[in-house]
């Protein structure tokens, strides 16, 4: 696929997405809480720093960085789909946050001057980049001298068997390609030394990987199953794009794989993110 040809696709891919995102962010903050607290912990923001979010999607690591920036400080949330942007921006006005500016950028390409922020955090976001070493270059532009990074990428897939197993199924039954190295996806970003070449590629001093457990779970195998295909990207493209009988194959396909990680009829999987800090 060519790279406007991926861009218009991701884009409505994200766009799609924004709906079940938002009526989410409370379940996704929960369950993202042990990861957000390790790159806040490594952004280490000052009072008064500006910081820049990517791909922020409702904006919850945003204003966690908000708080801790103060009234003098000042957080971009961007993500390169509206939907998001004003999914976010409804949110912080329902908190009344004050400095927090909202932004559509795309981080391969980002409309911002250079040496302007402090610090980026994102979450998430370069693996489902087309190019992450063009979106790591633009990061180090917009970076002041000693900025820092702080992102997550998720582990590969026997950490993360509620993305792997879906994933999985759908490749077996033909509903979508194998995963090939350096196509983008949710494990694409998966393997620590692609990860450290990423960053010391584009000048990044001394890159340190964390790896961050916790769960992601769901009341029953419907909650599960709306989760795949109302917040989970690519994934819930495909899936939405199947008639009843063949998603309903897959549902089964699906129910059975995961049948280790239920119990009395609530879920409970593994899953693994990798925290990347660098200045």
């Amino acid at each position: 696929m060519d790279l406007a040809k991926f861009k218009k696709v991701s884009h409505a891919t994200w766009e799609a997405m924004a709906p079940g995102w938002d009526e989410r962010h409370q379940y996704f903050e929960k369950i993202a809480r042990p990861v957000t607290e390790r790159m806040l912990t490594k952004l280490d923001p000052s009072t008064g720093a500006q910081i820049l979010e990517l791909a922020a999607g409702t904006g919850d690591v945003g204003f966690s960085v908000a708080s801790l920036v103060g009234p003098g400080g000042k957080v971009i949330v961007s993500d390169f789909a509206q939907a998001m942007v004003d999914a976010a921006r409804r949110r912080a006005e329902s908190q009344g946050l004050e400095n927090v500016e909202f932004r559509v950028l795309d981080a391969e390409a980002l409309e911002l001057e250079d040496n302007c922020v402090d610090g980026v955090i994102c979450r998430w976001g370069y693996m489902l980049m087309e190019n992450p070493g063009a979106a790591l270059r633009e990061t180090r532009r917009v970076l002041r001298k000693n900025g820092r990074i702080s992102c997550a990428v998720f582990s590969g897939p026997t950490h993360n068997p509620w993305a792997a197993i879906p994933a999985k199924v759908l490749v077996e039954h033909g509903h979508m390609p194998a995963p090939t190295v350096g196509t983008p996806g949710i494990l694409a970003l998966g393997d620590r030394e692609r990860l450290l070449e990423l960053f010391t590629a584009t000048e990044f001093k001394e890159p340190a990987i964390d790896a961050v457990d916790f769960t992601v779970h769901a009341s029953d195998f419907d909650d599960y199953w709306d989760l795949l295909s109302r917040a989970a990207g690519a994934i819930a493209m495909v899936l939405g794009r199947l008639d009843d009988t063949a998603q309903q194959q897959v549902r089964e396909a699906i129910a059975d794989a995961i049948r280790p990680f239920s119990s009395g009829g609530r879920i409970e999987m593994p899953a693994q993110s990798l925290v990347v800090s660098a200045s």
